[in-house]
């Protein structure tokens, strides 16, 4: 494959996005990498000639046969579904699983888009050893968009996802056709300058913050929070002390992510809570998805404003993409913090994934009132304790 154009992660250099045109099917051993992002209708897996399913087929990997054994089976909430690593007799196919993406409801583009990343995060979380993914710019073939339509957004996800933390080291989207790559890589080299430029604005914000501080501005917004604690992270000794804790306090004690159709659930933990410590400062999410963006700042703005994170599991929880997106974000920054951010209270039985399960839940089902009580006294000490 040719490379065309690659962006940097701001602050991780480790990590890009790159823009390739090529075949995904027809690679040398050094183009190799570890997981390939599919896209298909619902069990549909037939291989047309002008598609990725069908090119693979060609190769003698069959998608259809791979769906019969999955590593990881997350279409009813994710709607997608991991391969079990492979190998295959054709030395051109330099991947070991596929990604198959197959939403029930196709909505917008970016909300297309928005998808695949909520899908990738419990993906990413149960198999460490995936670093590396390619995307082909999905649905630009057989499901009739434009690449510059399909691009757009998922530059957009991916930028963002990778910045706050999501963990791959890199993204490679490619492009096949000569009419396509002209589209592409003008788009992706408006998104570069545009990125660019945003961290030029970032640096000046940074000397900004530092001169506010200094001069005793106690005004902290939710984007100077998140420069500065990158800015620690990384070793930066523009603050240090006093100033660093008063810079990075937080707005909120709680932010409960949960249901509509959990609300009086929602409710009881709030007044529970309430009772407990009328000081409490707690942020119950109220916010709709915005479809018309595959990546959600005003979600992630709030939650980074927020010590803990409760997180009421339910069926209805795992069906809504607002909340999935919540907890996503809440996920990747407990990594990037070594912190216990999330409290996940099990409200009503369901098959929860893996990366849901993987901190000690609270056990609150059916919805018991008592547990509730319980669960937000146990909140109520995490929080003394940290």
């Amino acid at each position: 494959m040719k490379l065309l154009d690659s962006i940097e992660i701001r602050g991780r250099e480790e990590k890009r996005i790159e823009l390739y045109q090529g075949d995904l099917t027809d690679l040398s051993p050094a183009e190799e990498f570890d997981l390939l992002v599919v896209s298909a209708f619902p069990n549909d897996y037939t291989p047309t000639p002008s598609s990725l399913i069908g090119a693979l087929y060609q190769k003698g990997l069959s998608v259809e046969a791979l769906s019969i054994i999955k590593d990881i089976d997350l279409r009813e909430n994710f709607s997608c579904w991991l391969s079990r690593e492979f190998s295959t007799q054709d030395p051109r196919l330099q991947f070991r699983r596929i990604l198959c993406f197959e939403p029930l409801v196709r909505g917008s583009l970016p909300e297309l888009v928005g998808d695949i990343f909520r899908a990738l995060t419990p993906i990413v979380a149960e198999r460490e050893d995936i670093k590396t993914i390619a995307i082909p710019v999905v649905a630009s073939g057989d499901q009739s968009y434009s690449v510059r339509e399909m691009l757009n957004p998922l530059l957009e996800a991916a930028l963002h996802w990778l910045e706050i933390g999501l963990p791959l080291d890199r993204i490679k989207m490619v492009t096949r056709s000569d009419t396509q790559v002209l589209d592409a890589l003008q788009l992706f080299s408006e998104k570069k300058a545009e990125y660019l430029s945003q961290g030029n604005l970032i640096q000046s914000d940074k000397l900004n913050l530092h001169n506010k501080i200094i001069q005793g501005d106690k005004v902290i917004r939710s984007h100077d929070k998140l420069t500065l604690r990158n800015e620690i992270i990384q070793g930066g000794k523009l603050l240090t002390g006093d100033l660093i804790e008063k810079a990075l306090r937080d707005e909120y004690d709680v932010f409960i992510s949960y249901s509509r159709n959990n609300a009086n659930d929602s409710e009881a933990f709030e007044k529970a809570l309430r009772e407990l410590r009328p000081g409490i400062r707690i942020f119950v999410d109220r916010k709709a998805l915005n479809i018309g963006s595959a990546w959600q700042p005003e979600i992630f703005e709030t939650l980074d404003k927020c010590r803990k994170v409760v997180a009421l599991l339910s069926p209805d929880y795992l069906s809504s993409k607002v909340c999935k997106e919540e907890f996503n974000i809440a996920w990747i920054r407990s990594r990037e913090t070594d912190e216990n951010i999330i409290f996940p209270v099990y409200l009503y039985t369901t098959q929860l994934p893996t990366y849901m399960k993987y901190r000690n839940y609270f056990d609150c089902r059916e919805g018991d009132r008592s547990k509730i009580r319980e669960a937000s006294m146990e909140l109520l000490n995490t929080l003394t304790g940290a």
